[in-house]
């Protein structure tokens, strides 16, 4: 008995380590990408100055990324499901860093935009399989360690853009992209290390159909919210430095707004268990449409006051949405989460060019009105999504997690 007792006890343990390397290594993966995806922002107005690129062409290369990276969720998640979530998250690493180092070479305006798609390519695989992994590990009780790791993503957006932006106006540009080369090959080597070694991928039975329709509508609001935060990210730049902000101050501003999205994970959980998830949607997405209108209009010092508040509803909705995917999809967690990645993230590629284009042809500040008013949409969406949040079987799926 005291025998058996013992085996138990570590096999808790070392359970309990698994886990902990688990989610240590998902977040680290989650933290590098993240901060990959939001430090080209920073490049912006220097590719824009050397290549001459308009608003929307500009969009169009960032979205060579993010369009790829977004694409490649489903086939990703699908063709490494049966690798081990170690060999997928190094992997992805590698590959992203690949096509950074394609960027850095002198291969001029087409290396920069082969390797955007070849980072993307990378980057498209962590989301999924470092969601899934996470997910595994806690088994019916994975929505705190899902935070985390959200939250984890955050750290990187907030840190990575704020340390290019630094660099910039001392580095040449390829040169700081070979550094961030440099912070890839190093995460890729830890994750090897950090993460457990053939984890097995859980498989769930599709539940009730009960939900899709709610899961759609989800989706749909999740490509929405995107697409604001992502226009809003393409013209900050252009905003702070319209207000006669250097390059050091467009990265504070970046660093400010990713810090107070960061706050954000927490505080929008919180105001979600308070006002449930059509209240808090609608209260934050409210509040986004305002402060971005208001940045148009505010001196430079009022604006970054206001970036952090901004970025703890511009980025903290995302929170709300995310926890809300097993309660909706009804069937295999993975495949419903690479299929919100899908459209969040496409969004945010495709968005931006449209918003672009209205800047481009019209002004800044049309384009900039039109993330706004793209924000104020949602809050209907929300409207039609509430009776599927009431619905039994999404009561009962919240109470089994």
């Amino acid at each position: 008995m005291i025998r058996a007792r013992r085996i138990a006890q570590l096999k808790s343990i070392k359970r309990w380590a698994t886990n902990k390397r688990s989610l240590l290594g998902a977040c680290l993966a989650h933290a590098l990408h993240d901060g990959y995806t939001d430090g080209l922002y920073a490049f912006m107005p220097v590719w824009q100055a050397e290549f001459g690129l308009s608003y929307a062409a500009l969009a169009m290369v960032r979205a060579l990324y993010s369009a790829t990276m977004g694409g490649l969720q489903l086939p990703a998640d699908r063709v490494l499901r049966g690798s081990s979530p170690r060999a997928a998250l190094v992997l992805s690493t590698l590959l992203a860093a690949a096509g950074l180092l394609i960027m850095a070479l002198p291969l001029g305006f087409v290396g920069l935009c082969a390797g955007l798609v070849a980072a993307g390519v990378g980057s498209s695989i962590q989301h999924p399989r470092g969601s899934m992994l996470v997910t595994d590990a806690y088994g019916n009780a994975p929505r705190r360690p899902l935070g985390v790791y959200n939250f984890s993503g955050d750290i990187g957006k907030a840190l990575l853009p704020a340390l290019v932006a630094v660099l910039l106006p001392v580095l040449a540009w390829q040169a700081v992209v070979g550094l961030m080369v440099v912070l890839g090959l190093a995460a890729a080597l830890l994750l090897a290390l950090v993460l457990p070694n053939g984890a097995v991928t859980r498989t769930q039975t599709p539940k009730a159909a009960a939900g899709r329709g709610g899961f759609g509508i989800l989706t749909a609001i999740g490509g929405l919210d995107t697409a604001t935060r992502m226009g809003y990210l393409l013209f900050l730049p252009f905003l702070i430095q319209g207000s006669g902000g250097g390059s050091p101050t467009v990265g504070a501003a970046l660093a400010l707004l990713f810090i107070g999205g960061a706050f954000g994970k927490a505080t929008c959980g919180w105001l979600g268990e308070k006002l449930g998830v059509a209240g808090s949607v609608m209260l934050t997405e409210t509040t986004t449409a305002l402060l971005i209108t208001a940045t148009l209009y505010t001196p430079l010092a009022a604006t970054l006051m206001l970036l952090p508040l901004l970025g703890v509803v511009l980025n903290g909705t995302s929170s709300i949405l995310y926890g809300t995917v097993p309660e909706l999809s009804k069937g295999d967690t993975g495949r419903a989460f690479a299929i919100f990645y899908t459209s969040v993230i496409g969004a945010g590629g495709i968005a931006p060019i449209l918003y672009g284009t209205l800047a481009d042809h019209g002004t800044q500040t049309v384009g900039v009105l039109a993330t706004a008013a793209t924000a104020a949409v949602i809050v209907p969406l929300v409207l039609m999504l509430r009776p599927y949040l009431g619905s039994p079987a999404a009561a009962a799926y919240g109470r089994a997690a």
